[in-house]
């Protein structure tokens, strides 16, 4: 009986060769809002595809929006998929007193749930506050670093704090 050569032992060097898997995602409406109150200018999705997904294997990359039926919201969500991202729409909702919803905060969790199974990193591009025990719960479970990425002053502070990194929208992530 021939014995056979064990394998070689796993090195730091061995797991550091591959690649890092992310998931991106991105709470449309969010953004758009607090870039304007801050800015006054748009989100650049170029220069954040080119920062977050360089050099990493994009496994999600998802931009959460409402559905208004208006062309020039359609053009935006095509080249949002030309870049890379798998577009999901809710209806938007009209209220009788005049207020709007279309709210993806339930979607965008159980987004991030599935796919913190599958990644080394994941991204969250929103402000909103209502994710701050999503990054924890992720972290926890998944051992894996959450970024956020927001307008500093209109990002909630429970939010940057749960997060492994800020990474404010500065004007190298503006158009």
């Amino acid at each position: 009986m021939t014995s056979r050569p064990s394998p070689p032992p796993c090195t730091d060097a061995a797991v550091t060769d591959r690649v890092e898997r992310v998931a991106i995602l991105v709470d449309v409406q969010n953004v758009y809002y607090t870039t304007r109150q801050a800015f006054d200018r748009h989100f650049d999705y170029y220069a954040c595809w080119a920062r977050f997904a360089a050099g990493r294997e994009v496994v999600v990359a998802n931009a959460y929006a409402v559905e208004r039926g208006d062309p020039r919201q359609q053009q935006f969500q095509a080249i949002l998929r030309r870049i890379g991202f798998e577009v999901k729409l809710k209806p938007f909702i009209q209220r009788r007193d005049g207020s709007a919803k279309g709210d993806w905060d339930v979607g965008i969790t159980l987004d991030a749930m599935d796919a913190a199974a599958s990644v080394d990193r994941l991204v969250l591009i929103s402000g909103d506050g209502d994710f701050d025990l999503l990054v924890t719960r992720i972290r926890e479970r998944f051992a894996i670093p959450v970024e956020v990425v927001g307008v500093e002053r209109l990002t909630a502070a429970s939010l940057m704090r749960a997060a492994t990194h800020f990474v404010p929208i500065e004007k190298e992530l503006l158009r």
